[in-house]
């Protein structure tokens, strides 16, 4: 029998307790740590079954250890109590400080609820403290930090010596409870960090792969990549590239990486670079290679970060498009000017005279006064005046302002040379082509148009246009000339053309027919042309047709 003046039972009971607590240290798992808690109430506080029943999430708790007995232990460990089966143990009998004992005297109500229940087998109590059959003892245990979150349950059957626990036996048991729920929440913590290593572990395997990945694409990809710093002062800078884009532009990663593309690019092309960098997408220009000429590539942009919260650059796909826009180049070319020759066909022509007049008829010539009282806002100066830049007087420009930033082209006054200087057009026919056409056949007269093309070029200025408009019919458009500037080009275009042109070992000639007309605003490209071609047919008929055989 256990009396509380015995020295020597106080000292055993602390040193199994001791025992106990130790063991718990030493389980690596939470499956372990919960066993030898289990294990700890047979073999170190002497109850013959000890079992540890473990809130779930749920709250519902569940057996999770059990030791003392095997046939037991197979039976009901893994086995769930309702959490409110378990409440009303807890709230039953006698309170022994935190633990709950119900003796059989009461526990009989609970032989039919759902808490799994084993119990061993022996005679009826001769004694008022020996443990009965039917008697139960419970140690709650509740997470640490002070609050009353249940945990579990420790529960145990009959003590060794057959008697109900004394002062020291209830405080050991309180005290191994308090300390195997430290044990538990420490296991569970180790196997959430555990877990969460693994996990981590996976993510930066997966991560590593993927960066791998990343630059196994980048690093090897067929065309250029690159990435960008974007926004900061180095907005634009290169701070890796590939070898594709390296081979593509003719300088090492080292050179490229003191760059931006706005560097590289063609002075006409970084309009459509910023507008690409600032919003990302498409965009097709030039950029500098190592030698100084330009390749036209395909850029693609797009904006990543580095992390959730972390800096943006731009990853940009640099694709060589050389081949297709000298294609593309090539095409438009073709479209615009004449297969023989090489001068810009009928259709350019049209074009670029079109861009040259507008539909309006121009005004007189304002002073310079009236010019600059426009171009500050003096209308009622300009109204008094009768000056509107588009020629209607008290009217504003339709679709617009009364003044407009195009420039209207005049026509010099062909009796009076007044200086005005205009947009000549000198429309020229060759005299005599059809006879070489049909004396030397076809492959001869291509040949006289081809040297035609080339000498009347010859004569002009650079940004003046020789067009062919087709058959032996040329146009010369030549811009701030006067009506007597016109008429001596007119003169050395027909004097280039005259001499004698070697086909095959055999001299032609052919003569020319010049008619000079001015594009004029409020005239069509029609009208022009037509006003040009008419005085080219008057200048014919009044030469002799001595002075225009040719051949």
């Amino acid at each position: 029998m256990e009396a509380e003046s015995e020295p020597y039972v106080r000292l055993a009971t602390m040193r199994q307790l001791h025992q106990a607590v130790a063991d718990l240290n030493t389980a690596r798992s939470l499956a372990d740590t919960l066993q030898t808690v289990a294990d700890g109430i047979v073999t170190g506080l002497g109850y013959e079954l000890g079992c540890v029943n473990l809130v779930r999430p749920d709250g519902d708790l569940v057996i999770a250890a059990f030791a003392g007995n095997a046939a037991a232990e197979a039976l009901i460990t893994g086995r769930v109590g309702s959490r409110a089966s378990w409440d009303r143990r807890l709230t039953m009998g006698e309170a022994w400080d935190q633990l709950r004992f119900i003796p059989h005297t009461e526990g009989w109500v609970l032989l039919d609820d759902d808490v799994p229940q084993w119990h061993t087998e022996g005679p009826e109590p001769r004694f008022e403290d020996e443990w009965h059959p039917l008697d139960r003892l419970y140690a709650p245990m509740y997470a640490s930090g002070g609050g009353r979150d249940l945990l579990g349950v420790i529960s145990v059957d009959r003590p060794r010596n057959g008697r109900r626990p004394g002062a020291w036996g209830r405080e050991a048991l309180q005290m191994y409870a308090s300390q195997a729920a430290i044990a538990i929440s420490n296991a569970r913590l180790r196997a959430n960090m555990q877990r969460a290593l693994v996990r981590l572990e996976r993510e930066q395997q997966a991560l590593r792969a993927s960066e791998e990945s990343f630059r196994q694409a980048f690093e090897y990809a067929p065309s250029g990549m690159a990435i960008a710093e974007m926004g900061g002062d180095q907005h634009g800078r290169l701070l890796r590239t590939n070898d594709a884009l390296c081979r593509l532009l003719g300088r090492p990663a080292s050179v490229l990486r003191r760059y931006s593309f706005a560097d590289l690019v063609h002075p006409e092309d970084i309009g459509t670079l910023l507008r690409t960098s600032a919003e990302g997408g498409r965009a097709e220009l030039r950029l500098a290679r190592r030698d100084g000429t330009y390749l036209w590539v395909s850029l693609r942009n797009s904006v990543v970060a580095d992390t959730a919260d972390g800096p943006r650059f731009l990853l940009t796909h640099v694709e060589d498009i050389e081949e297709r826009k000298r294609h593309e180049l090539n095409l438009a070319h073709r479209a615009s000017h004449d297969a023989l020759t090489g001068l810009p066909n009928s259709a350019e022509l049209k074009s670029r005279l079109s861009a040259r007049i507008c539909e309006r008829p121009n005004s007189p010539a304002a002073t310079a006064i009236e010019a600059l009282d426009a171009a500050y806002g003096d209308v009622e100066s300009s109204l008094t005046h009768g000056y509107q830049a588009d020629g209607y007087e008290g009217e504003a420009a339709p679709g617009g302002g009364p003044w407009d930033h195009h420039v209207h082209t005049l026509a010099p006054d062909a009796e009076h040379d007044d200086g005005t200087k205009g947009l000549a057009v000198l429309f020229c026919d060759l005299d005599g082509f059809k006879s070489i056409n049909d004396r030397f056949g076809h492959h001869t007269g291509d040949a006289v148009l081809i040297e035609v093309a080339r000498r009347l070029s010859t004569c002009v200025r650079d940004g003046d246009t020789v067009a062919r408009l087709g058959g032996d019919e040329f146009v010369v458009l030549a811009d701030g000339l006067g009506a007597a500037d016109a008429a001596d080009l007119a003169v050395r275009l027909r004097n280039a053309i005259i001499p004698p042109i070697r086909v095959d070992g055999r001299a032609v000639r052919v003569g020319a027919s010049f008619g000079i007309g001015w594009a004029e605003c409020g005239m069509s490209v029609e009208e022009v042309l037509r006003s040009a071609d008419q005085r080219m047919y008057v200048e014919k008929r009044s030469r002799s047709k001595v002075h225009r055989r040719a051949g």
